[in-house]
């Protein structure tokens, strides 16, 4: 019998063979997608992270900058279920969840899935909606099921959430409450194009729909692949201490009423095993965790507003703590 005193064993790290496999698949993703969208490898990167890290991405800025289309770009990309939602403020939780139906014929109650059920889900301009229907997506987001009248519904996996949201300062939108934030594991800005990007997309774009072209370059099937292929890559425990480190230190500063929480630390790590694994690297090292702070734990935490001194955004705060927390020296392959 084992005993409870002795360390877990750590799973095999990913064959050099799987990794390139990996690599390969993802390159061949990622410019797929930029064949859309124009001079923003660092925004497609982040998504194509989040979807092996089996998390959820949020795209947040100001309307007309391609988030949208960044979502339809990666789900093109990959023959797989897809479903748009249109999140308007007369949308109904059941509109995303499912309803159950009387059918007169059988005189039985049947399911009819909502928007949630395929394998990429578009949620576009999500904080249009009422925090009530926006609420409908925590389930799914966290279990991949859903729960309807009693009776739960697996999703099918790989199962994203690409939502895209418009600046709270704009016209009709609403606060996403900070239990469906803590469920993205990434908050990315699009940003406007630089000028030879923005004149490249005039050229290439200008009168035709860029995603007529885009063709399939992966399944469903490969990308299940991958995620398992990621999940394996090695995290030692200095890098794991690391990770935490710098999540506590988001609870800690005078700077923010709330700090991130333990599933920000799971998101954090998870990631960085995407960024590794991406890399071509069977471990992770410090620097993949610091590069993923802010992206990841930025949109999860609140600012204090009673604090003196000059204006700073939640992203400012947490580089800065991250920065503060002292780097291990990286794990050797094993």
């Amino acid at each position: 019998m084992t005993s409870s005193t002795e360390p877990t064993p750590h799973p095999a790290p990913p064959a050099p063979a799987d990794l390139q496999t990996l690599t390969r698949t993802t390159t061949r993703l990622r410019r797929n997608i930029e064949k859309v969208i124009e001079g923003k490898s660092d925004v497609v990167r982040s998504a194509v992270v989040v979807m092996l890290a089996e998390g959820h991405l949020l795209l947040e800025d100001v309307p007309g900058v391609g988030k949208t289309m960044l979502s339809k770009a990666l789900a093109r990309s990959i023959d797989c279920t897809v479903r748009r939602i249109q999140f308007t403020p007369d949308l109904l939780p059941s509109d995303v969840t499912g309803v159950s139906v009387f059918n007169q014929q059988t005189r039985e109650f049947e399911f009819r899935p909502g928007g949630v059920f395929a394998n990429v889900v578009i949620g576009d301009e999500i904080n249009r909606a009422s925090p009530k229907t926006q609420s409908a997506l925590l389930e799914c987001m966290e279990e991949r099921q859903v729960t309807v009248d009693g009776t739960s519904y697996e999703l099918d996996s790989p199962f994203l959430v690409v939502a895209t949201q418009n600046p709270v300062e704009m016209e009709g939108t609403y606060a996403l409450p900070e239990a469906q934030r803590d469920r993205f594991m990434m908050r990315v800005s699009m940003g406007y194009p630089v000028e030879t990007a923005e004149v490249q997309m005039l050229a290439h774009h200008a009168g035709r729909d860029p995603l007529g072209d885009l063709e399939p370059v992966t399944d469903a099937s490969e990308i299940r692949k991958l995620v398992s292929i990621v999940a394996q890559t090695y995290v030692a425990e200095q890098v794991q201490r690391y990770a935490v480190a710098i999540v506590r230190a988001t609870r800690t500063s005078p700077e923010l009423m709330l700090g991130a929480s333990p599933r920000a630390t799971l998101h954090l790590v998870r990631a960085a095993k995407a960024v590794a694994a991406m890399s071509g690297r069977e471990f992770v090292v410090p620097d993949d965790v610091l590069a993923l702070a802010v992206p990841v734990l930025a949109h999860r935490v609140v600012l204090r507003t009673d604090t003196l001194g000059a204006p700073r955004s939640a992203a400012d705060v947490v580089g800065r703590l991250a920065a503060s927390v002292p780097s291990p020296g990286g794990p050797q392959p094993r």
